[in-house]
């Protein structure tokens, strides 16, 4: 048996936080429950990055709640990516049911059922604040990791990005900028002008490119890309004291990885470019949740890998903390794993051996701990208990503590479909969103300026014209992808073109 005085004296001394902190539960030892300790974590280090992990069923999504709640209650806004579809409950009051009191009796922490201010978003078509941005904005380096482009492709990328811009033709969606690549190679004068200012493009390189937009389209790209572009200051607001908890449902993301890698790098490069550094201010401005995280490192490629790395390096100096939620410890990139300094692991399960090294490798990044068998215990944690590390406000490692965890103050299961749709017709952000602009951008200026072309030419060059072979741009879209896309184009509507100039050029 550890020596509980002693636990109790060395747990609340480095659990205790001069500033402001959110409370996650109350310290374990040998299987009790000790109410004298606390589990606080200083908001000072919650922009230090986090995982959130453990096997099914042994309560990761509760604990999110209970993190949200927490950081709610502080006035700190987040956003969850909810890909399981079962965190909108957080809109609604818990109820005051036995369970709850029991846990809480345990604790003798208070509990008061109450729900937390929440916006809907979405980046498919599902009820919420529409997501967008425009291809102008991502830029062509951007653009070129997503399509996974190489050094040529992506080079012929910023060529065509620098004649948009010199020549005034916005590009707000795809079809923008697939017009421009077939204006630049199919018509003479685009053809002439790009050789003479800015170099060739070659015809090879050019179908790679478009094969690549057309993949990335048939994922619901066409959604995404256009206006008005989503403003990320619109995550930062507060309701009555308490910060918003901006809910993405993306339940579908098993079917548009790129599409969700997409989004998720478009965010970070977005924030670290509007937000101000933050320096020391004692709390973090905006935590971001990523619920089953392995579906965006497993799908993405190594740029696309090495950018993510990036951003989470660099975007904690906005006063921004990520926190990563999946099963296991190394679903999430070593050099991301490094960056991370809370930890909170549910149990895990060893059944083979692939398990058992799983939960070694978990085990040995840990700190060392006197009053654990961490390898043996980690197996045995119950639903709602967690071993949790953090940083102290002096930046170093806490000691492991067996963490028996409060419950959420909201509603844990999802709001039935009237009260999403209550919920979405009061949000003034929807409205906002709502409706697509369509104004002219370089779709529409181009075909007018290929269409004047082709009727001032004379009747015999409109005949060549007319028995050219397939253009390069032609060819793609004839292609089986290309028809496959335009299969689901007719099945769907009509695209929506979207797009304005709003002077966001970067």
């Amino acid at each position: 048996m550890a020596d509980k005085a002693k636990f109790i004296e060395e747990l609340q001394a480095k659990y205790t936080a001069k500033g402001e902190f959110i409370t996650l539960g109350k310290a374990m030892l040998d299987g009790e429950v000790v109410k004298e300790v606390d589990i606080n974590i200083p908001l000072k280090t919650i922009n230090r990055h986090g995982l959130i992990a453990g096997a099914t069923g042994t309560g990761k999504t509760k604990t999110l709640q209970v993190f949200a709640e927490q950081l709610s209650h502080k006035g700190i806004p987040s956003l969850v990516l909810d890909v399981k579809g079962d965190f909108s409950g957080i809109a609604e009051p818990g109820a005051d049911i036995p369970i709850i009191k029991e846990r809480y009796a345990k604790t003798g922490l208070p509990y008061e059922a109450q729900s937390f201010p929440v916006e809907l978003m979405t980046i498919s078509g599902e009820k919420g604040v529409k997501l967008r941005a425009t291809v102008t904005e991502f830029g062509p380096l951007l653009l070129s990791k997503i399509l996974d482009l190489n050094d040529t492709q992506s080079s012929i990328m910023s060529i065509v990005f620098k004649y948009s811009d010199d020549k005034g033709l916005p590009l707000i969606d795809l079809e923008d900028l697939k017009k421009l690549l077939q204006y630049l190679t199919d018509n003479d004068q685009g053809k002439a002008d790009l050789k003479q200012n800015y170099g060739s493009i070659s015809p090879a390189s050019l179908g790679a490119i478009l094969r690549s937009i057309v993949a990335l389209e048939q994922q619901g790209a066409t959604e995404f890309f256009g206006e008005p572009s989503f403003d990320v200051h619109d995550l930062l607001q507060t309701r009555d004291g308490k910060g918003v908890v901006n809910i993405l449902r993306v339940q579908d993301i098993q079917n548009q990885p790129q599409l969700f890698s997409t989004f998720m790098l478009s965010l970070f490069a977005e924030i670290y470019m509007t937000f101000p550094e933050e320096g020391d201010t004692g709390k973090p401005k905006f935590v971001m949740f990523i619920d089953e995280a392995h579906l965006i490192f497993n799908e993405a490629s190594k740029t696309l890998l090495a950018q993510i790395e990036t951003m989470v390096k660099l975007i904690r100096s906005k006063g921004v903390g990520i926190y990563f939620i999946t099963q296991v410890p190394g679903d999430v990139p070593e050099n991301v794993l490094s960056q991370l300094g809370m930890k909170i692991q549910h149990a895990l399960r060893g059944f083979t051996a692939k398990d058992r090294k799983e939960i070694d490798k978990a085990v040995e990044n840990y700190p060392i701990t006197e009053y654990y068998d961490a390898g043996q215990l980690i197996q045995n944690l119950g639903i709602g208990e967690a071993f949790i590390t953090a940083l102290n406000e002096k930046g170093i490692p806490t000691p492991l503590v067996h963490t028996f965890l409060i419950s959420p103050e909201s509603r844990m299961d999802v709001l039935t479909d009237a009260e999403v749709a209550t919920l979405t017709n009061q949000s003034a952000l929807v409205q906002k969103y709502e409706q697509s602009v369509n104004k002219d951008s370089a779709y529409e200026m181009l075909t007018t300026r290929m269409e004047q072309a082709v009727q001032a030419a004379a009747p015999e060059v409109k005949a060549t014209v007319t028995k050219a072979q397939p253009s390069i741009f032609q060819e793609v879209i004839g292609s089986r992808a290309g028809q496959n896309f335009m299969s689901t184009l007719a099945r769907e509507g009509a695209k929506f073109v979207l797009g304005m100039i709003t002077g966001k050029r970067r």
